[in-house]
């Protein structure tokens, strides 16, 4: 896949970041003559400047790299999978920490959302899933919403719906990553399995948006908590989030309990 040209993309960022040429040229300690040369390609940046642009831009690792690719300069940012020997230590951390959350389930995704490891309370949950969306790489927002996956068993589907659109629409605005485009593109495609209407009222006495799952052992409600490490300098480490589960009441935490044994 062909690279934008360096210009376009930090104009592109530059317009996702709301900062105007001579704010991000005496942020970035260049003059506004030498960034609109960058620009509009004149001008060929050292990759010191490339990488002061895109710190002051807030880029993400993986759009830093490509910023980069587009100046001529190597990537500033290894990616390695998960289950590379040099990733051995973080991948402990991620199994520990998703053992540790049971019975509650736990999920561990990339960037685009694709499940790279879950704890055993997971599967109870998805038990009524088509067996194609669980091929990997399984996406989980995908499973979320699509007809054939957990969308029939959540209760509180168009709120659940909004919910997660909203989180993946934020995402997109912060990264402009296409990859989530793309995604996004597809869930809002998908049909209902029900007719979902406005989303519900949030409760006044909830603290976060809850997953409500009509499951054969009762009402389970679940909140959710993201956890991501705080210092990566591995653009996978970067991307990695851990979705954690907690029971929302007493009766969810018996139904877990139970799905646990």
């Amino acid at each position: 896949m062909e690279q934008p040209e360096l210009g376009a993309m930090l104009r592109e960022w530059r317009t996702r970041r709301k900062v105007s040429q001579l704010e991000l040229a005496l942020a970035s300690e260049i003059s506004q003559r030498h960034l609109s040369f960058i620009e509009t390609g004149r001008s060929a940046p050292s990759a010191a400047v490339v990488d002061r642009l895109a710190q002051e831009l807030a880029m993400p690792m993986r759009a830093h790299n490509a910023l980069r690719i587009a100046a001529g300069y190597a990537p500033a940012h290894r990616e390695r999978p998960l289950d590379d020997p040099q990733m051995g230590e973080a991948h402990e951390i991620v199994q520990r920490l998703l053992a540790g959350h049971e019975p509650y389930p736990a999920v561990a995704v990339d960037r685009a959302w694709n499940l790279v490891a879950a704890n055993a309370a997971l599967p109870a949950l998805l038990a009524g899933a088509a067996a194609e969306l669980l091929e990997p790489p399984v996406n989980v927002l995908r499973l979320a919403l699509h007809p054939q996956g957990i969308a029939p068993m959540i209760a509180n589907f168009a709120e659940w719906r909004a919910h997660l659109l909203a989180r993946l629409a934020a995402q997109i605005e912060a990264s402009g990553d296409p990859v989530l485009a793309a995604l996004e593109g597809e869930l809002r495609a998908l049909p209902h399995p029900r007719t979902p209407g406005p989303p519900p009222q949030a409760n006044g006495q909830a603290i976060a948006v809850p997953l409500v799952l009509d499951l054969p052992q009762g009402r389970l409600s679940l909140i959710s908590t993201t956890t991501v490490f705080g210092s990566p300098v591995d653009l996978t480490l970067s991307e990695l989030a851990i979705e954690a589960f907690f029971p929302a009441d007493g009766e969810s935490r018996a139904i877990l309990a139970e799905l646990g044994q």
